[in-house]
């Protein structure tokens, strides 16, 4: 296949599906031929403001279908989108504008004034605000009577810098190029079967890989339709399964489905497929949801420098707890070649570094062009890989590697327990002591010791917890992952009087 962008792979397959329609939001509908239409105006829109080709576009907007089609007019002019969790404070926003530069920025109408009134905006920067139903000064831009450029054709332009969480210190860019997201679109159509027959129900947010690139792309290049929501919510979910074939969502997605008990075989009779990533789906999860359903969710696994390396099959048995084989377009491997150990991954979707960081980026890379996730994983024969979890992650408690994922999976098969998170803390005499943090389900009576004691028959003494702490909940990001950090740093002196 001729290597291409991104853009011109969009531009034409919105050719394709001229009179079909192939996004909507409420009773907003839009067809290929107007998808086509709108991505020039929007992109002379952005010509009008200032921007130009390569330059960095940052958005920190509700969700909306105005949004989506913001980032295919800045995919259209050539543009680089910079999307921004919307939960960012100032501070957060001013050092992402700082580093990345943009020459435009575009939030919610109601932040503009208080983000101007913090200064973290640079006086370089144009301002310009979108809401979640349109209102706002970016469409009341006046596009330029200039010429439009070509779309950029080149597959090696950058599409986007995305930021990553910066939870072990500060937040990387991402530099993602048109070959890269096109690649993993095309990978993730092939494995999941996507066609123009399918129906996404859009429940993620937009600014993340997982709405923004996983989600979209390959319904679009294929002439599928996309419906969005504005945010999950397991009734609206509920409501609207009966129209689509595919839905897409974390973990806390499924959970919070399975608590309504609207979740039956027959509102989700019309859905052929039912994805999860972006954090663990716990075996007892996937297990819940096909006893209820009789639909196996297929997880897969991914990150924002990669998009989707791994994928359970469409067709084929999906393991719990496993993130299948890699796509066709990645090669994967363990550091040293150890059972278990890091993962190593290479492919076309592989991002070409971070913004302004050269030497962190050879830092993540080996010389023949492995990435470095990060992630403690196992392959089996078969090339099925399992994530054991994050390298910064393990317990190193006696001079002994525990991996928390062992312990949490055993510990959420208990009845009583709704939600759990296994990290390491600061001991005198061990190094690090294993905790578990508990979310006990409403009515519950589990005591510590009592979770202890079920531990002892399946985990070897060095792996169970030296304690056990109870919570209402467990903190976590807008993607649903735990933050363990936080954990740690909350229950850091919990052994301060161990000898």
């Amino acid at each position: 296949m001729t290597v291409q962008s991104l853009s011109m792979a969009l531009i034409a397959a919105f050719d394709r599906a001229a009179d079909r329609v192939l996004i909507s939001q409420d009773d907003r509908e839009l067809t290929g031929h107007q998808l086509c239409a709108a991505m020039d105006d929007l992109a002379l829109r952005l010509i009008a403001l200032g921007v130009a080709p390569g330059d960095r576009v940052a958005v920190q907007s509700p969700k909306s279908l105005d949004l989506v089609m913001l980032y295919l007019g800045c995919l259209r002019l050539g543009a680089v989108y910079l999307p921004l969790n919307d939960a960012y404070r100032a501070d957060e926003v001013g050092y992402f504008l700082r580093d990345a530069g943009p020459s435009l920025f575009i939030c919610a109408p109601a932040d503009e004034a208080a983000l101007v009134a913090s200064a973290c905006i640079p006086t370089a920067v144009t301002v310009r605000t979108l809401g979640a139903v349109g209102e706002g000064s970016w469409l009341q831009a006046t596009p330029s009577d200039v010429a439009l450029p070509p779309p950029p054709a080149s597959p090696d332009d950058l599409a986007a810098i995305v930021y990553t969480s910066g939870t072990t210190g500060r937040s990387k860019g991402a530099m993602l190029s048109q070959r890269n997201l096109l690649a993993n679109a095309r990978d993730l159509a092939e494995v999941w079967g996507i066609s123009a027959d399918d129906r996404l129900l859009h429940a993620l947010p937009l600014y993340h890989i997982h709405g923004l690139f996983i989600a979209m792309h390959p319904l679009l290049l294929a002439g599928g339709r996309i419906d969005l929501l504005p945010a999950f919510d397991a009734d609206a979910v509920l409501q609207r399964l009966d129209d689509a074939t595919v839905f897409m969502g974390v973990p806390t997605h499924y959970t919070r489905l399975l608590a309504s008990p609207g979740l039956t075989r027959e509102a989700t009779a019309n859905v052929r497929l039912f994805v999860s990533g972006s954090a663990p789906l716990t075996p007892a999860t996937f297990t819940a949801f096909a006893e209820r359903t009789g639909h196996d969710i297929l997880e897969r696994y991914g990150m924002t420098e990669c998009g989707i390396i791994c994928s359970n099959p469409l067709d084929g048995p999906r393991l719990p707890g496993a993130v299948g084989q890699p796509l066709p377009g990645y090669r994967v491997r363990i550091a040293g070649g150890a059972a278990t150990g890091v993962l190593e991954v290479r492919g076309d979707s592989l991002f070409g570094g971070y913004w302004q960081m050269p030497e962190k980026t050879r830092e993540e890379f080996r010389d023949d062009g492995y990435f470095i996730t990060g992630d403690i994983a196992s392959i089996d024969d078969d090339g099925v890989v399992r994530i054991v979890g994050r390298d910064k992650d393990m317990i190193i408690s006696g001079g002994l590697n525990i991996y928390p994922i062992e312990i949490e999976t055993l510990l959420e098969a208990m009845a009583e327990i709704g939600d759990v998170a296994v990290v390491g803390v600061p001991h005198a005499d061990f190094g690090e002591a294993v905790l578990a943090v508990v979310c006990l389900r409403a009515g519950a009576n589990l005591t510590g010791p009592e979770i202890i004691d079920r531990l002892r028959p399946h985990l070897a003494g060095f792996k169970l917890p030296k304690a056990v702490v109870f919570a209402p909940a467990l903190p976590r990001n807008a993607m649903g992952k735990v933050q363990k950090a936080e954990l740690r740093r909350v229950h850091a002196g919990q052994f301060d009087l161990c000898a």
